[in-house]
């Protein structure tokens, strides 16, 4: 209850049976048009291959990155965009989440509603109670509790409780253990083995809700294994994986989830504690529904970031040439970085993962194909520059500070294309 308290967890039969049967229909469709794929990420420097296969489905032009790898979402259909999927069972699959990522949006904030009620009656309580025991110490201490509680107890307004809780995507995973040829022990409590290892999710709004939905595709083994007396977890059923973060003194929670199960790690619970995935004995599908920190990760904010360096560029009106506005150190520095983020963070990524996308849709391909003419514009700024603090005549001090953020930059590049050529 201390502990864990933040953790909420709804048994299957909580949920609508339409929604169940759409949800799981649309896992089964995915996988049967090889819509998952195993992520390569890096960690320390070296690359992985996840055991765990993963799609992405959200709002159009949303991306969520973790392990230095960004995904991009196949988009659910959203009224005012055209969205072209590859078969009508695609596109139904991604309508059946959006329509999950709805139920669980509502869930989400009466849940937090309910904590912040519970959370406001035991400060009361509490504070009764200290004012029984002690009326006179309390009159000086008190200032100082309500003060440090009042950021706690004071009732979040709507607006802040849909911030939290409106999910802009889902991270879709899918994993058959008994495909899977070497699967890593949990370290810490003798869990098991592990699916996904302890971790923080990454990119998220801070404070906002994980909303999770489990499918174990369950047999006739795992209903067997179930009647035996087990000590600890069951090895054939899989679970999540809870521990307070940096601490493994204080004991660890599994909870094991059959088919149709959700549960919620609301406020600031992924950050207080880690989780992990612990193996069952059959497949598995899950849908993860996040609120993705979009305040980098969108095709409207990259295409923003272009439109800024672009302002850079001018054309002349008779030749046509291009020149550049300004060479002044902090405007090349800023389209230098936008050059970077462009194509490391947008370009590169995308095709890296292949054509991985057209399984479901093409429609990240437009925005792609104005993103490299967007890059090649930025090359084209990168050789007005270096051509400009060629010649002589420049002031020497600007012409000196402009090469220093410039070449630090340039430098950067180099050194991420040699990373990537090698990947």
């Amino acid at each position: 209850k201390n502990r864990y308290s933040k953790l909420i967890f709804r048994k299957s039969d909580t949920v609508p049976e339409e929604l169940h049967q759409m949800v799981q229909e649309s896992f089964l469709t995915l996988r049967e048009h090889n819509c998952f794929f195993q992520d390569l990420v890096r960690i320390k420097g070296k690359d992985f291959l996840t055991p765990v296969s993963r799609i992405l489905i959200g709002n159009p032009g949303c991306t969520y990155k973790y392990l230095n790898t960004r995904l991009f979402t196949v988009p659910w259909p959203t009224e005012g965009y055209d969205i072209k999927y590859c078969s009508p069972q695609i596109h139904d699959a991604c309508k059946a989440l959006m329509r999950l990522n709805d139920y669980l949006h509502i869930e989400a904030v009466k849940a937090l509603q309910g904590q912040n009620l519970f959370e406001t009656k035991e400060i009361k309580d509490t504070t009764v109670i200290d004012r029984e025991q002690s009326f006179a110490s309390s009159l000086t201490e008190q200032g100082s509790v309500s003060k440090d509680q009042s950021s706690v107890c004071i009732p979040e307004d709507d607006r802040s409780l849909k911030n939290r809780t409106s999910y802009n995507l889902t991270l879709l995973n899918y994993m058959d253990p008994l495909q899977v040829m070497y699967l890593k022990q949990e370290p810490y409590f003798g869990m098991g083995n592990m699916a996904v290892s302890w971790h923080h999710d990454e990119n998220l709004v801070e404070r906002s809700t994980v909303a999770v939905y489990s499918y174990s595709c369950e047999d006739s083994a795992v209903e067997e294994s179930n009647e035996q007396e087990l000590k600890g977890r069951d090895p054939a059923v899989w679970h999540v994986g809870l521990k307070v973060a940096w601490d493994i003194e204080t004991p660890g929670l599994a909870v094991p989830l059959h088919q149709g199960d959700i549960y919620l790690m609301l406020d600031d619970l992924n950050m207080t504690h880690q989780h992990c995935v612990l193996a069952g004995l059959s497949p598995r599908f899950s849908s993860t529904h996040r609120v993705a920190d979009s305040s980098r990760g969108t095709l409207e904010y990259i295409l923003g970031r272009c439109e800024v360096a672009l302002q850079n560029l001018q054309t002349d009106s008779e030749s046509m040439a291009l020149s550049l506005k300004s060479l002044e150190a902090a405007v090349v520095k800023e389209v230098e970085e936008i050059h970077n983020e462009v194509e490391f963070e947008w370009l590169r990524q995308f095709w890296f993962q292949g054509k991985r996308y057209l399984k479901c849709t093409d429609w990240w391909l437009k925005p792609m194909a104005k993103l490299e003419e967007f890059w090649r514009k930025l090359e084209i700024m990168t050789s007005l520059v270096l051509t400009e603090v060629r010649k002589e005549q420049q002031i020497q001090e600007q012409r000196n500070e402009t090469i220093g953020c410039f070449l630090l930059l340039l430098k950067e590049r180099q050194k991420l294309r040699k990373e990537w050529t090698a990947r």
